[in-house]
């Protein structure tokens, strides 16, 4: 069993961004949310085309970080409800079918929410 590599949270998030684009993913965004939240530094947020596809790249993402000694903290269930996550700490997963990214708008959510002064003086 390999020992769990410590990454830094972009580099984490950039090969997730290339595994799920190896994956055929669309529209794959990696939000860098770290002065706004403490809770998680990134967020990679792509499309799935079907229920098939979403459950494919959200499995080959997290098989491929696994091979390479990184799991996930959590995961939520996989059903056929349009939405998986993978929560790795300091980058979470979200992979959307197009109707629930389009409802959920986590870009949009995100950007307009504003900086926490604290987090900003932290990075300083």
């Amino acid at each position: 069993m390999s020992k769990p590599k410590s990454l830094p949270s972009v580099d984490k998030a950039e090969l997730i961004r290339e595994y799920a684009d190896d994956m055929k993913a669309l529209e794959i965004e990696v939000l860098d949310v770290r002065a706004k939240t403490s809770v998680t530094d990134y967020f990679v947020v792509c499309t799935a085309t079907s229920d098939t596809h979403l459950k494919a790249v959200a499995e080959r993402v997290a098989e491929k970080l696994r091979d390479q000694g990184i799991k996930p903290l959590r995961r939520s269930a996989v059903t056929s409800d349009g939405w998986i996550l993978f929560d790795y700490g300091d980058v979470v997963l979200h992979v959307f079918l197009e109707e629930k990214r389009q409802f959920y708008d986590l870009e949009s959510l995100w950007e307009n929410l504003p900086t926490d002064p604290i987090l900003v003086a932290e990075e300083s």
